[in-house]
């Protein structure tokens, strides 16, 4: 079992910047894959960003493509998201997601493990 808790999320302004942060529970956060997903209201939840369980592989999703950065610190059992010229199309819940497998992450969702509770992100305009 993995338990993950995203904090970070706010309100910021078009242009600007946040960095998101999942903890993740348990001693074997360094063999899973990790990812981030969003939910705007009214659609559906979107891949976002993925990084394999070394930190050596990063996938992203064509939106957020040279915006945004994903990373982690196994020792520090957390993955990051950084978040740079943010608009407001960024506007939604950010999910952090776990799985044993870097490409259910990125082309399988409905079949990825573990999933956080969710960080709101507004970015006004």
């Amino acid at each position: 079992q993995v338990q993950l808790v995203e904090s970070g999320g706010g309100l910021v302004q078009a242009g600007g910047s946040l960095r998101l942060s999942c903890a993740a529970s348990g001693r074997t956060f360094r063999m899973y894959a990790m990812g981030w997903f969003r939910q705007a209201p009214g659609k559906e939840r979107e891949f976002v960003a993925a990084i394999n369980y070394s930190g050596t592989n990063t996938y992203y999703a064509d939106s957020v493509k040279g915006r945004f950065t994903i990373s982690r610190d196994n020792a520090k059992n957390t993955v990051y998201l950084q978040m740079n010229s943010l608009k407001p199309e960024d506007t939604a819940v950010y999910y952090c997601a776990a799985d044993g497998l870097f490409a259910r992450i990125t082309t399988a969702q409905a079949t990825v493990a573990y999933w956080g509770q969710g960080t709101q992100v507004t970015v006004s305009s």
